[in-house]
């Protein structure tokens, strides 16, 4: 769809996802194949090495930078992707300021999970931050961590300095959802992944498991830590993958319910595949609502019949 929308509005397309910055992360990240761009260009793939942290604050720094540019060439910038803070910090003009750290505390929380495991200190979290409890998958210790030290070092949660930040949009913005019934998404997600597994996943995750990474937040990407675990011997493969499509589920929960309650998104049902055509036509012509007068919208209808 947003290559469709790239090419109806004079398009460049840039990636909102947290994980596709990361190099030889494609199959588990669905990161487009050049072949699939059909030409459109794409900005924030391929950015970082694996072993590099990579946050909002600099995704944004980045983000604003590719719009400045695409839009200094006349033409519509379209973020795409589904990582809601970073998409927040970029049309709501985050203010990141440097968070004060205890490195003696998050040492300690780092030694407790290597001996008790990280439930413990999720509950930690989820006693103090609910909301960010919520939204942090427990297998991402870093995150965690980070959470639980902010609301050492300042007293605030996560949660409430984000519901500090900025609600008026720095772009004039049109934010679109594509969902499905629930059923039909799960479904969806589970051939996804079996088609992740026949396209080479397990290899893929192998190449980062050999080279001795971790601890790092490429790794604790969904599709990633749960084929550690198989590697690592504490799970067999289809016990992995299961748990693979399992995360994915409530990944994908987690994100309807952040756009719903976060952003202003309209949404398109997306569970009749079969009236994907309509559906170009359907949000082509709200987009251009937004952006054109009545006169240039006719002339974009001509340009989508042809």
């Amino acid at each position: 769809m947003s290559i469709e929308m790239a090419k109806l509005f004079n398009g460049e397309i840039i990636s909102g996802d947290s994980m596709q910055v990361y190099k030889g992360m494609d199959i588990g990240t669905a990161k487009i194949k050049r072949e699939e761009t059909e030409g459109i260009p794409h900005y924030l793939l391929d950015i970082k090495e694996p072993d590099e942290p990579f946050s909002a604050a600099e995704f944004q720094e980045r983000a604003n930078a590719c719009i400045e540019d695409i839009q200094s060439r006349g033409k519509l910038p379209i973020i795409v992707g589904g990582t809601g803070l970073y998409i927040q910090s970029v049309i709501y003009d985050y203010q990141f300021s440097e968070a004060p750290s205890d490195p003696v505390y998050r040492e300690g929380l780092e030694k407790q999970v290597r001996e008790s495991g990280i439930d413990p200190v999720f509950e930690q979290l989820r006693s103090v931050d609910p909301e960010s409890a919520n939204r942090i998958h427990p297998n991402n210790v870093r995150r965690v961590i980070r959470a639980l030290e902010i609301f050492h070092c300042t007293g605030k949660t996560m949660s409430e300095q984000l519901n500090e930040q900025p609600t008026e949009l720095k772009y004039d913005t049109c934010i679109i959802g594509l969902t499905m019934e629930r059923e039909k998404l799960y479904q969806r997600i589970d051939q996804r992944v079996d088609v992740m597994v026949e396209q080479g996943l397990i290899q893929e995750v192998e190449s980062f498991h050999e080279k001795g990474l971790r601890d790092c937040q490429s790794i604790q990407a969904i599709g990633y830590k749960e084929i550690y675990d198989y590697f690592d011997g504490r799970a067999s493969l289809d016990e992995a993958v299961e748990t693979l499509k399992q995360n994915s589920r409530r990944y994908a929960k987690r994100q309807l319910t952040w756009f719903r309650n976060k952003m202003d998104v309209i949404w398109f049902d997306m569970t009749d595949l079969e009236g994907f055509p309509k559906k170009i036509h359907e949000i082509s012509g709200f987009i251009a609502g937004k952006l054109f007068s009545e006169g240039e919208y006719i002339n974009l209808e001509r340009k989508e019949e042809d």
